[in-house]
């Protein structure tokens, strides 16, 4: 229920009649202010607005005389005006520029730096077409590679950490290769593989006291923890067990899980070549053939000791380039610059490498890689004739493997 209560009294006249009441409006002189003539830098009075002048006194004030203003250089993209009846809408036009310009000026060094450049390379946006795709994330998928790139730096592997262990170079490559043979039996992903080499070269340069007799247990919790973060359905902790032909018990490996998660601090949240190497390729518009010819140049690399301190956006990059002047001589276009992040000389070195790994692996004892990928799945890549061209050779006699 609610109450109306009427606050004005209504009027009668002598007939009982409601009688119509005429009402003015009391108002002071009428003042033409002109649009925006508030808009202005100048100081505010701090004694309140002033009274309205009478209509005498303002016929007896005397005009005020000014001097005509000195033309001001025209700022950039502000139009010149002239005549007196656009004055002040070129003063609001300039007061708005330089706003602007002040605006700009907050922008940082590498946000203009990244606008200039692309500015002068021919770059395709290859997430045009993705907006309909929640999958995807169009809207914020560079501000997530961009993150990448921190956390990769973050986490780096040094260089030679193994020096003064007693674990060696070639035991990594001998355990890395047995390990791509666990991974092969147990039809793992491919993200379980490089997170598996991540979480074991992270671990071996923090915890530099492991023994020879515990680094294949190092090599199977550092695939079970993989296993647990990639895959939808991990193998069970007895299956690593019987691998290792139950050289180590299903508590030892738990024991070890705990000590590695400890070392790492619980982050095995780490960047990978392969989430790399998909950007590069969709920017590059390759085939099913040059993508897995720069997987099967990736996944050479992950035996070798001498790679493993190589960030991986740099890693996938060098493998997709090398990919690409082997397959067809395709050249590092302007959008595979701009969404990798590395012009091909930045990558040359590392190229260079790859290929001197390419030609010692026809004569290495670790087959695993080969020999995975001679399967029709992956296209037979590791025996294409590209493998044993020149141009490879060549590429590898600039540089060593040490």
């Amino acid at each position: 229920m609610s109450l109306h209560t009427n606050l004005h009294p209504v009027l009668k006249g002598p007939d009982n009649l409601p009688r119509k009441v005429e009402t003015k409006l009391l108002q002071g002189p009428i003042l033409h202010r002109p649009a925006l003539g508030e808009v202005s830098n100048r100081g505010v009075s701090l004694r309140g607005p002033k009274a309205p002048l009478k209509p005498l006194e303002v016929s007896k004030r005397r005009p005020i005389l000014t001097k005509p203003a000195k033309p001001r250089k025209s700022l950039q993209g502000v139009p010149r005006v002239c005549g007196k009846e656009n004055g002040r809408q070129a003063v609001a036009n300039v007061e708005k520029a330089e706003e602007q310009m002040d605006v700009e000026e907050v922008a940082t060094v590498e946000e203009l730096s990244i606008a200039f450049s692309t500015q002068c390379l021919d770059v395709e946006d290859i997430d045009a077409d993705d907006g309909e795709n929640p999958q995807l994330v169009s809207e914020y998928v560079n501000e997530i590679y961009k993150y990448m790139r921190e956390l990769e730096a973050r986490s780096r592997v040094r260089p030679r950490y193994l020096e003064g262990q007693l674990v060696t170079g070639k035991m990594r490559t001998i355990l890395i290769d047995w390990l791509v043979q666990v991974h092969l039996r147990f039809m793992l992903l491919q993200e379980t593989l490089y997170l598996t080499v991540a979480i074991i070269d992270r671990y071996l340069q923090t915890e530099r006291t492991v023994s020879r007799n515990k680094l294949q247990l190092v090599g199977v919790t550092a695939m079970f923890i993989a296993s647990k973060y990639e895959e939808m359905y991990c193998p069970e902790i007895g299956d690593f067990a019987y691998i290792t032909d139950k050289a180590y018990t299903k508590m030892e490996i738990r024991k070890m899980e705990v000590h590695i998660l400890t070392k790492l601090d619980f982050n095995v949240s780490y960047p990978l070549p392969l989430h790399f190497l998909r950007r590069n390729s969709k920017a590059g518009s390759v085939d099913a053939a040059q993508h897995t010819l720069a997987k099967y140049l990736m996944e050479l690399c992950l035996p070798e000791y001498c790679m493993c301190h190589y960030m991986p956006s740099i890693i996938a990059g060098a493998a997709l380039c090398l990919s690409l002047k082997l397959l067809d001589g395709s050249p590092w276009t302007d959008t595979l610059m701009y969404y990798s992040c590395y012009t091909e000389e930045q990558l040359m070195p590392v190229m260079c490498k790859m290929a001197a790994i390419v030609v010692k692996s026809t004569t290495s004892k670790q087959q695993a890689v080969r020999q995975k990928y001679k399967a029709i799945k992956q296209m037979k890549i590791s025996d294409i004739p590209q493998l044993q061209s020149a141009t490879l050779k060549k590429l590898a006699e600039k540089t060593t493997l040490t």
